[in-house]
């Protein structure tokens, strides 16, 4: 094992906060994590994958492993379907490009979301209709403190609205190493009536899409609206989209009837976060180096050279305002980073 030491962060999280870490491994394969993970270099221990779902408040005082084990495998296929197997180290847009080449469908609509294979599930990722979960069949795991390996069914992951077991009782239990998903051959079901995909087509004149039509859709409506990381620091959508019970939608519908919704069933609403956001005059507006994006206002940004507590601030502003101005108080999807495990 290679342990560096006092090693700046800022390649390896997409915001570019310039957190530093105590200590540092790259984990390229199964071996090196079992053995990083029984050294007793550091008693606390931090784990970053792509380092696209979080915001760092402040250097870590830990040991921290840095995932990057790669490699694809076809596990089984028939006529319909192929199980692949995916290490957690590989990049998630990579994976569904690499995907699209062999012409297996169901992850074309997540194109372009930023992480990697392995924080995919803890977050339950979805963009324009879909979620991971549609595709997942398993992962498997390390467990931190035996190094004992478990695999987790869908059901094991209890999949929610950008939740798992992994966000919850699970939290800093197990690292995911590899994840295997269910895609098809053949009659892909195609997904187009989520967000702008339809319009983005019709502008294309494609009237009967392909898999690959959607993805290409998808990634030219997600860079007119989100930033790319490499230009300026984000982690995509900074909150989550707020879900309202009837009684408590028909209460906001009913003083805010200009509001954009989605019916998610007969008991539950979306409401877009970045609607609210916007409403309350955030969008586009600069803070010292954080900022709100002026295409998304979902999208909180650091210009150069914000600090983790700058970005929590502002976040923090903008909850409040929400609130205040809807009754509605919104949360973050990043994961905030104040201590190790």
């Amino acid at each position: 094992m290679n342990v560096q030491e006092n090693i700046s962060l800022k390649p390896y999280n997409t915001f570019g906060i310039d957190a530093k870490a105590r200590f540092f491994i790259e984990i390229s394969t199964i071996a090196n994590l079992k053995k990083a993970l029984q050294s007793e270099i550091h008693p606390d221990l931090f784990i970053i994958s792509g380092g696209s779902n979080m915001l760092i408040t402040k250097d870590i005082d830990a040991l921290v492993l840095h995932m990057n084990i790669k490699g694809k495998e076809i596990l089984k296929e028939d006529d319909e379907h192929v199980y692949l197997k995916v290490m957690g180290g590989e990049e998630w847009h990579d994976t569904v490009l690499w995907c699209l080449e062999q012409d297996y469908g169901g992850l074309e609509n997540l194109s372009l979301i930023p992480g990697r294979i392995g924080t995919a599930p803890i977050q339950n990722i979805g963009a324009y209709g879909i979620e991971l979960k549609d595709t997942f069949v398993s992962c498997e795991t390390m467990a931190i403190n035996d190094q004992s390996t478990k695999v987790f069914t869908k059901e094991d992951c209890q999949f929610g609205y950008r939740e798992s077991y992994f966000k919850n009782k699970g939290k800093n239990k197990y690292i995911i190493t590899s994840v295997i998903l269910k895609l098809t051959k053949k009659n892909h079901e195609l997904n187009t009536s989520y967000g702008a995909i339809e319009s983005q087509l019709a502008a294309w004149e494609i009237n009967s899409p392909t898999i690959q039509d959607i993805s290409k859709a998808v990634v030219a409506i997600r860079e007119s609206k989100l930033p790319d990381p490499k230009v300026l620091g984000n982690s995509g959508s900074f909150f989550k989209n707020p879900i309202l019970s009837k009684k408590e939608f028909d209460i906001f519908i009913n003083e805010h009837p200009e509001a954009k919704y989605y019916k998610i069933s007969d008991g539950t609403y979306k409401v877009p976060a970045g609607w609210l956001i916007e409403q309350c005059g955030f969008k586009g507006k600069r803070f010292g180096d954080a900022g709100v994006h002026k295409n998304q206002a979902l999208v909180l940004v650091n210009y150069g050279n914000a600090t983790g507590q700058e970005i929590i601030g502002l976040a923090h502003k903008i909850i409040n305002a929400v609130f205040e101005a809807y009754g509605i108080r919104i949360s973050p999807e990043v994961n905030i980073i104040n201590n190790p495990c």
